[in-house]
Formats: C-alpha cells, structure tokens, sequence
C-alpha cells in the first residue's frame, strides 16, 4: 500500500516537473502554504486582514481579475480553516467561469482535504480536460488563453502573502509576480483581448511603482531604479489607451507620481520622452484624472485612498467631498466617509506631535469632531472592526489633553472610547490586534486604572511580532509599571519582578538596542522615578535590571570612542 501510495506521488511530481504551469494556489511558494513561523494565532490574524481589505478590491476588480480576488479570497478562507466558506467560493467561480483552471484545482484541493475523493477526482480530470492533457479536443488557442488568465490569477496572489515583515521579503514576492505576469503575456500573446491586456498592464505597472518606493531608500539605488521607473512608466501609458474610466483615471494618477519622482534622478528617465511625457506635470496628471472621474464615486473614491497613501491630504479630501456631493448616502458612498475621517484623524495626530515639539500651535480638535460625524455615519450602515478602532482612537483624544495626554479633560468621551473598544473586540480575531490593547490602556492610564492599564498593554506586547520595530506597546508598558511602582506600594518587589520580567520578554521580541532605546527613553523622560527606582533595586541586591539602565546612560561604545576623537583632533 505504503509502496503504492509512493509511485502514485513520484508520477505527479514526474508529472508536474514537465508541465509548463500548473493550476490552482495550495502548490504556490508562499509564505500562506507554509507553516506559521510564529503563532498561529497571529497567522490568523494577518490573514484575516488581508481577507478584510480583499473584499474592498473585490468592488474594484472588473472583467476577468475578479476571479483573480476571489481564487485568493477562497485561499485565504482556507487557511483561516473555513473550508466551507473556500468551497462555496470555488465553486461559484467554476459555475461563472468554466474554464477558470485555477478555481477547479483548488475545488478539488478542498474537496480531498474534506475527504471526498470522488469529487476532488472530478476536478482533476475537468483541469485535464481544459488543458487538453487528456486527448480532448480543446483547442490550442483556447488552451493558451486559459493557461495565461490561470498565470495571472497566480500573479495576483503574491503581494498579498502574508510575513513579509522586510522590503526583501516584499520584493521577492513582487518579482515573482511580475515574472507570472510576463509569463502570462507571453501565453496569451494577441490571443487576449486588448482591454483585458490592459488591466494587466496597469497592474504590473503598480507593481513597478512599489518596487521603485523600496529601491530608493536604498544607498546608490539611482541606476536599479531607472529599470522598474522605466517600465512602469510604459505600462502605465499602455493603460492610458483602455476604453475603462476607472483605469485611464487611476493611471493618470499614477503618471503624475511618476513625474513628480522624476527629478529624482540624473539625467530625466527616457521612458519620460519615450511616452510623451516631456511637457506635462504631475498636477495637469492630477487634475486629468480627477476631471474623468468627477461624476463617478466608486472612482473618485479610489483616487481618493491613493492620494491620502502619498500624504496629499487635501487633495483626498477634496476628492472626498466630490464623491460625497455625487453620491452622500452612506450606505452606498461609506467609503468616502471613512476616507475622509481617516485624514482628519491623522491630520490631527500630525498636528499634535508638532505642537509636541514645539513646532505648532494646539491642534485643531474641530477635525476630531468631523472625522466622529463621519464615523457615526459609517457606523450606522456597515459597522467593523476597523471603524470601531477609528471611532475609539477620537473619542481618546477627544477626552486627553491636547499636550499632555496623561492630563483627563472629558471623562465620558474616555468612557465613549472604551464602549467603542468593547464593540470592537467583539468581531472576529479583534482580540489579536496590538493596537487596539494600546489604546484601551492608554484609556485606562489616563483614568487611573493603572493595573488594568498594565494588563492591557502586556496583552498588546505579547501580540507583536519577533523582530517588530513597533515599540509602542513597550514603551506604555513601562511607563504604566514605574507610574505603579512610584505609587508608594507596601512591597515595590511585585512590580520590580515584572519590570524585570517583560524587560526579558521585551528582548525576546526586539532587537537588544531597540530595548536599550526605550529604557534610555523611559530615563530620559521620567529621570527621578528611574533614579528612585534605581535606589531600590541597588538596595534589594536586584543588579541586573539597574546595569541595563546604566548601560543606557553611558553606553560603553562612547566611552571607547573618545581617545579616538581625541587623537583625531590633536593632529590637525
């Protein structure tokens, strides 16, 4: 049997070896048919975030790439162990679009995982069938237009992998993707329909332009930049000639970012003479594509979340504002209402950590008071766990003082956060966000809860990744021990315990100087409590736990550098 069962696989691996592509997404390298390399817990999570923002590209994708967001939505159900939800998705794709290779594998990888071999059988032999393996009588051509849409609902896949937690990681995946894409191309060839060859077009061309965005902070990154600068470019001018608003309005959008990085390099990119560029700027760009989508929401929308990525706040405002003048009711339009509350709440925290440094005046909390009128419209026809968190994070600041955020000015609009909060850890996988644990301590902190404080934020710890450089958690988590310890507690030792303990866990989570930063940063804001603290862990015997902030205060590697510096001047 054992012996059997091993031929059977040595023929499908000889098998799959010499076929050119093979359908569906369970074979695929990615990090989603891998194992978890921590939690499973937080593999869930990230996985149902992207599922989250998936169902928003759902609305996005037209033609033939909605079946491209779907295969993946069906994946991701899969591994978030909802094998239900993944057949019902594949199975739909099949009865829509019969000859969608990609959707019959994965049917039939579902179908044997539940055990139903029959069924899984049918689907292999219906893949065989479509691409002509098993003698039918398909025809070659239709067989390279299914092989090249199977190639690109595969390419989709990859930027959408979940721990890819550095640029490399990202930009492996990119480069595969674009490698599928170019694959699909030359598959399909002038068999693909223009219009459909030019939503690949402009997918790739996004691809470029992520590329570019991680190449450039890179030292003497100016020369592999000009490849994917050049190439998005041209394909984004491809994309330009589609007969679809939504495309030709996001690829002028994207034409005028790519002109506005063009003095970025020496000399101009020639792809900008090349496409017929030379003359034009990033705000005609701009305003082109704002003017062919001025009476479409859907797309004024979409051109609204891309400017606010570029930090062109006013200009997504605007565009917010258009959508909403087209279209107010919020159970149609609610993602203009979400766009446009996001903004105010980042122009408000901008506006803080200003005035914070000195730099600006008290923010504006009119703005924290839009962005809540359009929460609470939001949250009316679609609530979420996002807008929950959104709607929470005003009323907190709402209920803080503007500069000093462990001063209470508005109890009830604390009291409103936490409800928010309480709605939000009611959706699903909402317990597993570090950010949402943040912000329910830093409630608690400022009402004077400081050990359900404490609790919340070693939650939120607990929940970041190894190798995280988010040190938010850290920092409030420390900051809520001391404020507990210098509270006069009759035995200081169960705090200094934990100070010692999670400054461990801590390490296990970050990087030795990240820690050593957030402990020189706990010093240098709260310099008498660290030093009362200091007294006490000396007196206790309790060494380790005070080296570790002395190394803060002088660093070892300062004190070997200075007879260099000294030296150094003494010669000139």
């Amino acid at each position: 049997m054992e012996a059997t069962e091993r031929e059977n696989t040595e023929d499908i691996e000889s098998l799959m070896e010499d076929m050119d592509y093979i359908p569906g997404h369970f074979h695929l390298d990615l990090n989603l048919n891998c194992d978890p390399t921590g939690p499973v817990k937080l593999r869930h999570r990230d996985t149902y975030l992207r599922q989250e923002s998936l169902r928003a590209e759902l609305e996005a994708e037209v033609g033939y790439l909605q079946y491209a967001v779907r295969n993946l939505l069906g994946l991701l159900a899969f591994n978030l162990e909802q094998l239900d939800t993944a057949e019902e998705v594949f199975r739909s794709i099949c009865k829509e679009d019969p000859g969608n290779l990609n959707a019959w594998a994965n049917l039939g990888y579902v179908y044997d995982k539940l055990g139903r071999e029959l069924d899984a059988g049918e689907c292999v032999d219906k893949v065989s069938n479509l691409m002509g393996v098993d003698g039918s009588e398909a025809s070659q051509d239709e067989i390279r237009i299914l092989a090249a849409r199977c190639l690109v609902e595969q390419a989709y896949v990859f930027p959408y992998d979940v721990e890819l937690d550095s640029d490399d990681d990202l930009r492996e995946r990119l480069n595969t993707a674009l490698s599928f894409y170019n694959r699909a191309l030359h598959y399909g060839g002038d068999l693909i329909p223009i219009e459909e060859k030019r939503s690949w077009y402009f997918k790739m061309a996004t691809i470029y332009i992520r590329l570019d965005n991680i190449v450039k902070t890179k030292e003497d990154s100016e020369y592999s930049r000009l490849s994917h600068y050049n190439k998005g470019l041209k394909f984004l001018k491809e994309t330009l000639e589609s007969e679809k608003t939504q495309h030709k309005a996001l690829a002028w959008c994207y034409v005028g970012i790519m002109l506005e990085r063009k003095k970025e390099f020496s000399p101009v990119p020639m792809s900008i003479h090349d496409c017929g560029f030379s003359a034009s700027d990033p705000l005609s760009c701009y305003g082109t594509a704002i003017n062919m989508a001025s009476d479409d929401a859907f797309i004024l929308n979409l051109l609204a979340r891309v400017f606010s990525l570029l930090g062109k706040h006013d200009m997504a405002t605007g565009i917010c504002n258009m959508a909403l003048n087209v279209l107010p009711d919020p159970e149609l339009n609610w993602q203009a209402y979400c766009t446009r509350a996001k903004i105010n709440i980042i122009l408000y925290m901008r506006d803080l950590e200003k005035a914070k440094l000195g730099d600006g005046g008290i923010p504006d909390r009119q703005k924290l008071i839009d962005a809540r009128k359009d929460l609470d419209k939001v949250l009316g026809v679609r609530p979420c766990l996002r807008t929950h968190l959104e709607m929470a994070q005003v009323y907190y600041y709402m209920g803080v003082d503007a500069l000093q955020e462990s001063l209470l000015v508005d109890e009830s609009a604390i009291n409103c956060a936490l409800v928010s909060l309480s709605h939000a850890l009611k959706f699903e996988l909402g317990d597993c966000l570090p950010d949402l644990h943040v912000l329910r301590g830093r409630c608690l902190l400022v009402k004077g809860e400081e050990q359900n404080a404490v609790d919340c934020f070693k939650k939120a710890l607990e929940l970041e990744k190894r190798g995280s450089r988010d040190t938010t958690a850290l920092r409030c988590l420390l900051q809520a021990l001391l404020t507990l310890f210098m509270q006069g507690d009759p035995d200081p030792g169960i705090v200094i315990t934990q100070l010692e303990m999670w400054v461990l866990k801590a390490e296990e989570r970050y990087s030795q100087d990240i820690v050593k930063a957030e402990l020189r940063c706990l010093y240098s804001t709260h310099m008498a409590e660290v030093t009362e603290l200091s007294r006490v862990l000396i007196r206790t015997g309790r060494l380790d736990l005070v080296r570790r902030l002395l190394d803060t205060v002088v660093p070892k590697q300062l004190a070997k550098k200075r007879p260099l510096v000294f030296r150094s001047v003494s010669l000139t």
